[in-house]
C-alpha cells in the first residue's frame, strides 16, 4: 500500500462512540460489529454468530472490513480505522477506513497511473486514490449467509491521458470446514478455531479500446490490514533459482532499506517482522512469488494464510514506483507492509499482505479475474506447529524474528 498519505488523515480521537459498543471489548468482533452499525445500516454479516464471521461493508466498496473465528466474544483479525469512521469525514487524498481485505487497483505510480492526473509531479500533494475505489459504494447484487456479490461501473483516466471504462464484480465467500481443509490441503483439527474467506474479483474492459502496452492497462491489487502484535512475522516463501533466470528474491527499499533484523531472506523462506513499530514494504516478482503467504503472531496464537491467483507463465505486472519508468510493467505479484511513525504520526498498529493480478491486456468485452483467499486458524501453539509444517515446511517457532 502506499501510506505517504495515512498520516495526513483525522486522527482526532472519539473516546465515546456509543454505549451499545461498550457491551464488547475493544479489539473483539462484537465491538466492531457494534461499531459499523452505528455508520452503515447496510452492513452485510456473513456466517454462523457463535463461530466464523465476516462483515462486509457496501459502502467501502464491498471490502471485508473484519472476521472472527468466535462469534462476537472472539478476536477481531481486520485492522479498523475508527477514528476516521467516526469523525463522518472525508480525506483529500485517500480514506483509510481500514479492513481486512479490500478492492484497488493498479497501477499507482508511473505513466500509466490511475492516481496521478496528467502531467503532474509524483509528489503526495498530486496523489489521489480514485473516487471509485475510495469513497464510493459498490452495488450489493445480492447476499446470502454464506456469500455476497457486488458490482461497480467505473469510468478512469491514466496518467498518459488514456481513459478506461469498466465493470467490477467482486464477490465474498465465507469458506467452511472441508473448503479450508481442501485450500491448505491439510485436515485442521477440530479443536482449533478457524475462518476463511475469499473473494472472486473480476474487471471487464467497457470500452471501445483494448488495454495494451500503449495505452496502459490496469491490474486488481487486493490489500489486507491485520492487526499487529509485537511478536507477529509475515512468511513469504519465494521460488530459489539462478538470480540470472529468476530476477533479485525482494525489493525491500520501498520506503528506505528494511534495516536486517527486521527482514530474513533464506533458504526458500523470506520473514518480514510485522509489529508495527517500523514502516517498511517488500515485494516479490512474479518470478520469484508463489501463491501463498503466510503470518504467526505469538501474543495471541494466531496462523494466517493469504492464497491467491498467480497464473503460470504470467509475468507482467503493473509497477507502481512514482517516477517515469523504463519498464512499467515489471512490477511485484506479491507486497507486505508494516506500519510504523513517521514525523511523529502513525496510522495504526496492522501490517498488510497484498496481492495483484497481472496487467490485464483486454480487448473490449475480455475479463481478468483474481482470487484472494484469507485463512486464520487460532488455538494452541502445538496444534498450529502441525499445521505451519505441512504447509510451509517450518514450524512456527520458525515464523519468528
Amino acid at each position: 500500500m502506499s501510506f505517504l498519505a495515512l498520516c495526513n488523515s483525522d486522527s482526532s480521537k472519539h473516546e465515546n462512540i456509543g454505549d451499545e459498543v461498550a457491551k464488547f471489548m475493544k479489539g473483539t468482533f462484537g465491538y466492531d460489529l457494534d461499531f459499523l452499525k452505528q455508520y452503515h445500516k447496510d452492513i452485510v454479516v456473513l456466517g454462523d454468530s457463535t463461530n466464523a464471521q465476516v462483515i462486509v461493508a457496501p459502502a467501502y466498496q464491498g471490502r471485508v472490513m473484519t472476521s472472527t473465528a468466535e462469534g462476537n466474544k472472539g478476536l477481531s483479525f481486520g485492522w479498523i480505522n475508527h477514528d476516521l469512521i467516526a469523525s463522518g469525514k472525508n480525506t483529500e487524498h485517500m480514506n483509510a477506513f481500514g479492513g481486512e481485505e479490500r478492492f484497488w487497483l493498479g497501477p499507482e505510480g508511473g505513466q500509466f497511473s490511475i492516481y496521478f492526473k496528467k502531467g503532474v509531479e509524483f509528489k503526495f500533494d498530486n496523489w489521489f486514490v480514485p473516487k471509485e475505489i475510495d469513497t464510493e459504494p459498490f452495488q450489493l447484487v445480492s447476499s446470502t449467509k454464506d456469500e455476497a456479490t457486488f458490482e461497480k461501473e467505473m469510468h478512469l483516466e491514466n496518467y498518459s491521458g488514456n481513459k478506461f471504462d469498466l465493470t467490477v464484480n467482486r464477490t465474498i465467500r465465507l469458506l467452511d470446514r472441508s473448503s479450508i481443509n481442501k485450500a491448505l490441503g491439510v485436515d485442521v483439527p477440530e479443536n482449533l478455531l478457524a475462518v476463511a474467506f475469499e473473494s472472486d474479483n473480476s474487471v471487464t474492459n467497457k470500452g471501445e479500446n483494448a488495454w495494451d502496452k500503449k495505452t496502459g492497462m490496469l491490474s486488481i491489487w487486493i490489500l489486507s490490514m491485520f492487526n499487529a502484535s509485537n511478536q507477529t512475522t509475515v512468511a513469504v516463501p519465494y521460488k530459489q533459482g539462478d538470480s540470472a533466470l529468476l530476477g533479485k528474491i525482494v525489493t525491500d527499499d520501498y520506503f528506505g532499506k528494511v534495516p536486517a533484523d527486521r527482514l530474513k531472506v533464506d533458504n526458500g523462506l523470506m520473514l518480514f517482522k510485522a509489529d508495527a513499530n517500523h514502516r517498511s514494504k517488500i515485494g516479490v516478482a512474479p518470478k520469484r512469488a508463489l501463491p501463498i503467504v503466510a503470518s504467526y503472531d505469538a501474543v495471541n496464537n494466531v496462523l494466517t494464510f493469504a492464497q491467491f491467483s498467480l497464473p503460470d507463465g504470467a509475468t507482467e505486472y503493473v509497477n507502481s514506483l512514482w517516477k517515469l519508468q523504463d519498464d512499467p510493467f515489471a512490477g511485484d505479484a506479491v507486497n507486505s507492509y508494516n506500519d510504523g511513525p513517521i514525523d511523529g504520526k502513525q496510522m495504526g498498529k496492522f501490517y498488510e499482505i497484498e496481492s495483484s493480478s497481472p496487467a490485464a491486456a483486454l480487448a473490449p468485452g475480455k475479463s481478468v479475474q483474481h482470487i484472494h483467499r484469507t485463512i486464520h486458524l487460532q488455538g494452541s501453539k502445538e496444534e498450529l506447529n502441525i499445521i505451519a509444517l505441512k504447509v510451509l515446511g517450518v514450524g512456527v517457532d520458525a515464523i519468528r524474528l
